[in-house]
């Protein structure tokens, strides 16, 4: 769905509550300014059919379907920029993830490779505390169609000879993975 220049707010679907059911830090969004600091920040932004900037608009305005509909969150890498850089302090970057989170759970995810890019990035990084590239790119392309994978044979073989990637299965010094830690932080959250 393109997102026009001028969005018409007595046709569209509104819910005040958008900004609230992304918990504490989305309740942070009536502190914004709309600067564009997030929007100047971000390395992603031009590839984004909203800036980050509108896109905050848009979630204080209640535009629920327009915003998880965008690819914009997609792209977002979680560099936190966008977050170190607001002057009023709203924890954008966790926003973010919730806004992933609520477009999973609706199925309204506007690119499935993105989430099949997410979900494979974080069950990684819950493995093992680090991205292991060759683990990565086979849940990557397995989530979504494996035939894929020939495009990107040439490129792996040439890392693979640069030394840039490597084929070993890797655990934490104790041989154990992470996932109680993120069983704690699961329960942490619960709580809040």
């Amino acid at each position: 769905m393109a997102i026009p220049d001028v969005i018409d707010l007595t046709k569209s679907g509104r819910d005040p509550t958008f900004p609230h059911r992304l918990g504490a830090d989305g309740s942070m969004l009536h502190r914004c300014i709309q600067c564009g600091t997030c929007t100047a920040s971000c390395p992603a932004s031009e590839a984004m059919d909203i800036s980050p900037r509108r896109m905050w608009r848009m979630v204080q305005l209640g535009l629920v379907d327009e915003v998880l509909d965008s690819k914009t969150m997609w792209l977002c890498s979680l560099c936190y920029q966008c977050q170190v850089r607001c002057p009023r302090g709203i924890p954008l970057t966790e926003t973010i993830t919730h806004l992933k989170q609520l477009a999973m759970e609706r199925e309204l995810v506007s690119s499935h490779q993105s989430e099949a890019f997410y979900k494979a990035f974080a069950d990684v990084m819950r493995r093992y505390g680090r991205n292991r590239e060759m683990e990565f790119m086979v849940r990557y392309f397995l989530q979504g169609n494996p035939l894929t994978a020939f495009k990107f044979v040439r490129m792996g073989a040439t890392m693979m000879m640069r030394g840039k990637v490597h084929p070993e299965l890797p655990v934490d010094r104790e041989g154990r993975s992470l996932e109680k830690l993120f069983e704690r932080v699961a329960e942490l959250e619960a709580e809040a």
